[in-house]
């Protein structure tokens, strides 16, 4: 049993947990709870731990069958947590990778592009959010907070597995490609004067959501196709990032839904 936070794996734990740069040197990341654990495809997994009163229970024990794992302590495990009330498993696992035809499938791409959103919280909540909403895939730029920040995955309640994403060094260049492929873009921008449900989504398409603070840039702005507004009362100026993308990314849903029910 591991009962010392100085321990040399728990030191490691902890670089992952903390520091972007060393999860990006490895290509891993660590994810927290029964749920987070279950749902990681096994041959990402590369090592697991466990706090020693996670065992007392016997169906911990079962979710634990096929996997090596190592006992820690409760106080070390508390002691390394990113939670206020750990669950008792942590796992190290390999980040997924693709490539931008991964993203893509014809008429059906359907894109959620980011630029430099800054909350970890809300960026979990739109690839979760997008999952339901049938995103192809998401797309984000480098100064966008990191994907595999604890916070981040915590938040995907684990669509981080099944949502393809892509960083990119340069957002313009890339939506440029994505410009060739015919996709359409949409930026939720203060100068649309048209609001969302009366475009058609039923293409290929993809939304532009910017900062929480800033919103979109001008450079980026350029590269849609369309501005859209959304309908808002009283004196709110815009919507959280995280709830503008779902309003999207759920009328591209619906619209796609009637569409099908029409051809059929």
């Amino acid at each position: 049993m591991i009962t010392s936070s100085a321990n040399q794996q728990m030191k490691h734990l902890s670089q992952l947990m903390k520091r972007a740069k060393e999860r990006k040197k490895e290509q891993v990341f660590v994810v927290e709870g029964i749920k987070m654990f279950q749902e990681a495809p096994a041959d990402t997994v590369v090592s697991v731990y466990v706090s020693e009163s996670f065992l007392e229970k016997p169906e911990h024990e079962k979710c634990l069958q096929g996997y090596r794992y190592e006992v820690v302590s409760d106080a070390v495990f508390r002691e390394i947590s990113d939670t206020q009330t750990p669950q008792g498993i942590l796992a190290i696992v390999r980040m997924p990778k693709y490539d931008l035809s991964d993203l893509l499938q014809g008429d059906h791409t359907h894109l959620l592009i980011l630029e430099s959103v800054q909350d970890p919280g809300n960026l979990g909540t739109m690839v979760r959010t997008g999952e339901g909403a049938g995103i192809t895939g998401i797309i984000m730029n480098k100064t966008t907070v990191d994907l595999f920040n604890p916070k981040t995955i915590r938040s995907t309640m684990g669509s981080i597995y099944r949502v393809p994403y892509l960083i990119t060094e340069h957002l313009p260049d890339l939506l440029d490609e994505l410009h060739k492929e015919n996709i359409r873009l949409y930026a939720a921008h203060l100068k649309g004067d048209t609001y969302y449900d009366a475009f058609d989504f039923t293409g290929a398409c993809g939304f532009l959501i910017g900062n929480e603070g800033n919103g979109l840039s001008d450079e980026i702005a350029e590269c849609a196709d369309c501005y859209l507004k959304i309908p808002m009362e009283g004196k709110v100026e815009s919507l959280n990032a995280a709830v503008s993308a779902a309003l999207l990314m759920y009328e591209c849903k619906r619209q796609r839904g009637e569409h099908n029910e029409n051809m059929v």
